[in-house]
C-alpha cells in the first residue's frame, strides 16, 4: 500500500474530480487523499460543495435524479465509481451519519438489529453481542441497556445520534462519514460527540463536514477548505489554521466573512 509523508495509508485517494446537478458544477477538479486512522474535516460556507464531496465518497448523490460524477475516487486503490462496483457492500464499507438524528421509528434494538439482517445476520444472539459491543462504543450501553425495547424516539436528541453513530459501527464499517453530526445538538451533547469520535477514530477513518471552525480546529487531524466547488485549502488542521496559504481560507478562519 502507497504511504504518505505522515506514514499513514490513503484510504480515499480522489483526482480531478467534478460533479454536476444536471448542467449545474458544484465540484470542480478536486484532488484530495484521505488519511487512513485519522479525522479529516471539511469546511466552508453553504453552497460551497463540501456535502456533496462527502456524499461522493460512498456514493449517495447517485439518489439524486441527473448526479453526474468524472474523475477518480479510489477506496484503497479500488475505484468506487467502476461498472462493477457493488455500491450496497460500498456503503458498509462506508457509513454515513446525517445531519439530523434520524433513528427507525422502532425500538432501540430493532434500529440496531435492522442493517443486520440486511447484511445476513439474523441469529438474536450474534446480533445482541454485535448490538451491545457497537453500543459500548458509543457510550450509550449503560443508558438505554435496560430499555432496549423502547422506542429510538424517546431518546433524547444527542443519544439519538450517538445511537445513529452506533448503528453504523454495527455494520463494520472502514469509514465513517459526518455531515455536521452537531449542528442540532446543544454543547453538552456536541461535547460527548466529539469526544466520541476522537475515540473511534483509532478504528476507523473519520471524514466530517462542519460549519463550527472551533469543532473543526478542536477534532481534526487533517482539514480541507472549500468554495464556491474548489478546494481552495487542503493540510494538517494546525497548519491550516495557524499558516494558512490562500487568502480567502485565512479571511473565513478570521470570520471576515462566511
Amino acid at each position: 500500500m502507497k504511504k504518505n509523508e505522515d506514514g499513514r495509508k490513503h484510504k480515499i485517494s480522489v483526482r480531478n474530480l467534478d460533479f454536476y446537478y444536471g448542467k449545474k458544477q458544484v465540484l470542480k477538479n478536486i484532488s484530495m487523499d484521505i488519511r487512513e486512522n485519522k479525522i479529516t474535516a471539511l469546511m466552508g460556507p453553504s453552497g460551497c460543495g463540501k456535502s456533496t464531496f462527502l456524499r461522493v465518497m460512498n456514493r449517495m448523490n447517485d439518489l439524486i435524479p441527473e448526479a453526474k460524477a468524472s474523475g477518480t475516487v479510489l477506496l484503497d486503490h479500488e475505484d468506487i465509481y467502476g461498472n462493477n462496483t457493488d455500491v450496497v457492500k460500498l456503503r458498509q464499507r462506508v457509513g454515513m451519519v446525517f445531519q439530523q438524528p434520524n433513528p427507525l421509528p422502532k425500538s432501540i434494538f430493532e434500529n440496531m438489529a435492522y442493517g443486520l439482517k440486511i447484511k445476513g445476520i439474523h441469529d438474536k444472539g450474534k446480533q445482541a453481542e454485535l448490538i451491545e459491543k457497537s453500543l459500548k462504543k458509543t457510550s450509550l450501553w449503560g443508558e438505554v441497556k435496560e430499555e432496549l425495547h423502547k422506542s429510538a424516539l424517546s431518546l433524547s436528541g444527542g443519544q439519538q445520534q450517538r445511537l445513529c453513530i452506533a448503528r453504523t459501527i454495527v455494520m463494520e464499517p472502514e469509514m465513517i462519514l459526518m455531515d455536521e453530526p452537531c449542528s442540532a445538538l446543544d454543547p453538552i451533547s456536541t461535547t460527548k460527540i466529539e469526544e466520541l469520535m476522537k475515540e473511534l477514530v483509532d478504528d476507523y477513518t473519520i471524514v466530517i463536514v462542519t460549519h463550527n471552525m472551533q469543532q473543526a480546529h478542536r477534532i481534526s487531524d487533517w482539514t480541507g477548505f472549500f468554495y464556491m466547488g474548489d478546494l481552495l485549502e487542503y493540510g494538517k488542521t494546525k497548519e491550516v489554521f495557524n499558516e494558512p496559504k490562500e487568502k480567502k481560507t485565512r479571511e473565513y478562519i478570521e470570520g471576515r466573512w462566511g
